[in-house]
Parts: structure tokens; sequence; C-alpha cells
């Protein structure tokens, strides 16, 4: 009777049943080394799947034993505590191939170098490939082209969530109860596929848990001890966008291209985190640049020409070694969740990679506040300049992070100065938060709308704003701190208010004591009170009058004459402005306009 030796690989896909099964082995003896059935067994005293899966086989070798004349035979000694110690450098696969030596038996084997090991001996050796093919995967069944992902829990009917991120509906696909035993063999198909396929892997393996890529499903697997029962649930992306895709700004847009290397997209679990990032890879890449990706699993939908680098020994720490040493231009680190995840992702940005990181928040303030404590809070706006808020699938809101000395809003000591984190709305560039240390804690405090002004403050904002409407009508004010004032004019009067060798806006320093920053006005801030009043003109023997609607009576108006500021007045209460001919304004008033057309009033904003 012809001699069999069966590795571990060969029993646990099963190749060796179908080969008795299509008659091709018969009428023989089958040796299984001790050391395999050991090693079965110890797997699956540690609930790992391969193991259950593996003592199955074996049963079931025994049981078509009888039909097909074979005798099934455990063979072989114990393997010592060094043979296990040394059993990832290939020690146990050793004594397997010494058994069909000792025995000169012919050794089945999936495990291409374990055949290859047993021919350079000299051993009769059959290499069996394992074959599943795609469209046979019994899960592929749940699947269609909406459905997200599906949800399989023994004793329960599969679920499967339809529809788009943030627009998804939980299915009952079928109303059947799993299971175990189904749930075992579509596990069982999952794990095979590992052994055959170079595009699946075998993500994580603990104790109760597997997570396996396999394409671009991603599949987790757990059981007792980790969950109560059998579950199975498994990922698929159904859409893969660009950036032309999303509703991005022209100014969000040029961020991205030129500036933005400190990058953080957050949002809530299915939201659309993931295929933001797998764009901007993809965006990044076509740009030509070099992108490398940090994932486990490795699941982004990304170009070819783009590395997906997974953890090396267990920490992206280690990862980050290689990293450095192939030179990218930007790496994806999808799921910054750890302590250390965010170290690493602040050491590759300072070293001067560009960074995109995905972030799990329900806000873009969270994403940033996971930050802090991770690392020092004084660099944080040189790890992230642009935070990225996404949910249902497009961006909601843009943060821009910015180190100022300054102090803090609603504080009013000088000597209160600290180093401030500004959180500004990127599109509006409003301030909306600040970051500081207050005491001993770092604290996020939101900064609100300023009131109206009032009292002190509001007389000295007319005051400055009264002498700068003599250049422009329409010019704006901003009190920065007790000395300071931001003023906003039109760009064509910029240089008459800075006068040659800035000569004029000193003077003006000098009245007003304050100090003045003067820049261009943008569009958006033009004042919406801005629009001039209707008027009709007339004269009386004494007065200039310029009549506007009664509802205006006893309100405060600027009156201008070509754009030049003539002066501010009160309006009657008939809605008269009356204006003696023989005064300074009358004269001023006539000596730049030759008709009604060239004055303009604008009522005062308070």
């Amino acid at each position: 009777m012809s001699k069999i030796v069966a590795d571990t690989s060969v029993i646990i896909n099963g190749q060796l049943i179908s080969q008795i099964e299509s008659g091709h082995v018969r009428d023989c003896e089958i040796l299984v080394p001790q050391a395999v059935f050991d090693e079965l067994q110890s797997q699956a005293s540690k609930k790992r799947e391969q193991g259950f899966i593996g003592l199955e086989k074996i049963r079931k070798l025994k049981s078509l034993s009888g039909s097909y004349g074979l005798k099934i035979v455990v063979s072989g000694t114990h393997p010592s505590s060094d043979d296990v110690k040394l059993a990832s450098s290939g020690r146990i696969d050793s004594l397997i191939v010494d058994m069909a030596k000792q025995n000169s038996a012919t050794l089945y084997t999936s495990d291409h170098v374990q055949h290859l090991v047993a021919q350079a001996e000299g051993v009769e050796t059959v290499f069996l490939q394992s074959e599943i093919k795609h469209e046979s995967l019994e899960f592929l069944k749940f699947f269609d082209s909406e459905t997200m992902s599906i949800h399989l829990k023994e004793n329960q009917c599969p679920l499967g969530k339809k529809g788009k991120p943030g627009e998804f509906v939980l299915t009952k696909l079928s109303d059947e109860l799993l299971s175990k035993d189904y749930l075992e063999m579509i596990s069982s198909q999952i794990l095979d596929l590992v052994n055959i396929y170079d595009s699946t892997t075998l993500e994580i393996s603990k104790t109760g848990a597997s997570v396996v890529q396999h394409e671009d499903y991603r599949i987790a697997i757990t059981y007792p001890p980790f969950s109560e029962s059998f579950e199975i649930t498994i990922v698929h992306p159904i859409v893969k966008l660009s950036l032309d895709d999303y509703t991005i700004s022209e100014k969000l847009m040029e961020r991205f291209s030129d500036s933005a290397e400190g990058i953080v997209i957050s949002g809530s679990p299915g939201s659309g985190k993931s295929t933001l990032a797998s764009g901007l890879a993809n965006f990044y890449h076509k740009k030509g640049k070099i992108v490398k990706t940090f994932e486990s699993p490795r699941d982004l939908q990304v170009d070819p020409g783009v590395t997906q680098y997974s953890k090396l020994d267990g920490s992206f720490d280690n990862s980050a070694d290689i990293l450095l040493l192939v030179r990218p231009d930007y790496t994806i680190f999808d799921e910054v969740r750890r302590r250390e995840d965010f170290v690493t992702f602040a050491d590759l940005r300072l070293t001067g990679v560009g960074m995109v990181g995905v972030v799990h928040a329900n806000s873009p303030l969270d994403a940033i506040q996971r930050f802090i404590g991770k690392i020092e809070l004084g660099i944080i706006p040189n790890v992230l300049d642009t935070v990225v808020f996404v949910k249902d699938g497009g961006i909601q809101k843009v943060y821009d992070l910015e180190l100022k000395v300054k102090v803090p809003t609603g504080m009013t000591e000088s000597d209160l100065a600290r180093p401030v984190i500004e959180i500004r709305n990127f599109e509006d560039n409003t301030l909306e938060h600040e970051i500081y240390t207050f005491g001993e804690e770092n604290v996020i405090v939101p900064v609100g709308k300023r009131a109206d002004k009032v009292g002190i403050e509001k007389l000295a904002e007319d005051k400055i704003k009264e002498t700068f409407k003599r250049y422009d009508p329409h010019a704006e004010v901003e009190i920065l701190s007790d000395n300071r004032v931001k003023v906003m004019v039109d760009e064509q009067y910029i240089p008459s208010i800075i006068g040659r060798g800035g000569s004029n806006i000193n003077e003006i320093e000098k009245l007003l004591r304050v100090h003045i920053d003067v820049v261009q006005k943008k569009s958006d801030e033009i004042s919406l009170n801005s629009s001039d009043l209707p008027f009709s003109f007339s004269e009386s023997k004494t007065a200039l009058l310029l009549t506007v609607n009664r509802d205006f009576s006893s309100m405060h108006a600027d009156i201008y004459a070509n754009e030049k500021f003539i002066a501010s007045v009160r309006i009657g209460k008939k809605g008269e402005i009356k204006i003696p001919k023989r005064s300074d304004v009358a004269r001023n008033l006539m000596d730049f306009t030759s008709s009604q057309k060239d004055i303009k009033i604008y009522l005062k904003d308070f």
C-alpha cells in the first residue's frame, strides 16, 4: 500500500479531500504527522478558526477512509518545546518532510516553499494548488451594486446597508436564519483565499477575531470568546470618487494643490472619510507626486501607482522608518487612532512629508482636540494646517489653523498675551475658536460674533471712520486693541492715505494716537448700509435744502460730493437737511459739485 504524508496546508484547504472524492487518491495509507495534529489542536484551543477547520477536515478524512480503501494514521512524535518555539522558522515543516523521507512516502502539500524543500531533499512530492473561483464565494450572493456592507450573525437574518454614505438603509436580505455551520463554511472559504490570491491578506489574527482584506472587500470575522456568537461583517465600497466629484471651492482646491501639507479628514464612521482620502491620494499621484499610504487593513481604493503600507512588526512607527527611506511627497494615514499613531503622524509631518490623516470625530473641532495632549500644543499648527469635516459623503466644513501671540479674545489686559492657536473658518476667514493654555490646562474657547459696540468704543470708531471717509466714503474700521486699529478701504485710495514715504498716515496716527493698519477692502466687506439715500435738492434765501424720506427724521447722515467727505449732519423732523449758505459746508458742497448727481447722502450706521 502506497503512503502519503499530508501537511497542514493541504488538510486545511481541503485539497486532499477533493483528490480523494475525485478518485485520484485511493487504496493507500495517509500519514498525518503528530506535529500537524498538535498544531491544529493548539490553534483550536486558542479559538482560531483555522484550527477548527483543520480538525474537522481530519474527521472527514477518517469518515471517507472506508469508502476509498484508505488508512488514516496519526504518526510521529509530539514536537518538543524547542520545535514549537522555532515553528515560525520552519522547524515543524522540517519534521513533516523528515517523516515523508523516513517512510518513503509522497508528501502532499499546498505550500510552495514546502514543495521546493521536499524536492531539494529528494522527497517525492505532489503540489496541490488551492483553487477557489471568485464567483463561487458564498458571501458574494448577498451583494449588489447598492450594498455597502453585509452583517451576518449566527441565528439572525442576514442584514445589509444599501445606499450611499449618509443615505443608507439597513435592509433584511433574507428571512432565513443563519446557522453556525453556514457561517463557518463562509469563514473557511474566506481564510482559504489568503493562501490562494496575492490580493488577499490576513491583516489581523487574534483569539476570537480575524480581519481579511480580499480585493476591495474588508472582512471582519468574530467568534467566542471575543463575541458571544459567530459573526461576519463584510464592507465593500460602492463608489470611487475623484476630487472633481466633490463640491470644492476654488480657494480650497488651490489650498490642496499648492500649500496644504498637514491635512486631517474627520467625520463619523461611514461618512465618506476614506473615500475622500482615496480621492486626494489619486489627485496627488496624477500631479506627479510620490504617494504612499499607511493602512491597517489596506482598503483604500487608490491607483496602482500608489503603494499601500501596513504595520511593520505591529507598529506604524516601524513603517515610518522605511517610509522616510523611500522619500514620498505625500502619505495618506488611514485611521489615526492610537496615541502612537498621532505621534508618528506629527513626526512624519515635521520631517517634511506631506501628510493626510483620517480621524474619527463628530466635528472638525473634535479632530483637533484629539491631537491635544498627544503632541505639544505649540506645534499643532505646524502639523495641521487644514482640517476637513466630511458628512453624508460631502465636505461640510473646513478649518484653518494659525499660531499667534496675542491677548485671547475676551481678555483685556495686555500682560495676558500668550501663544494662541486661532481656528478660522477656511472659506470666510471667520475666527471661531481659540486654543491656549489657561493655568495648567489647554483649553478650546469658542469665539462668538461680537455684539454691537457701545459707549466709548463706538465713539472712537466713529471718529476714526469719519477721518478716513474723507478719502474713501465706504471706509470700514475694526478696533483690534486699545492702541491698534485696522482700516479697510478701496485699493485706489490707499496711496493717498499713506502719502509720500508714509508721511500722511504718520500724521493721522499722531492725531488719533493709535497705530493704524491700512488694508485693501475685500468685496464682501462693503457695508450693507453703504447705499446712498434718494433726496431732492432746493434752496431758500439763506440755506441749501436736501430733503430725504421722513422715515429718516432725527437720524444722522454723511454728505459726500464727488466721493469727497463734506460733513456729518442730523436729519430734521420733516426729513430736511438745512445747510446755511454762508457756512463752510455749503461752500465746499458748491465747490465740489456741478449738479445734484454729484451729491451722495449715506445714513450713518447707528
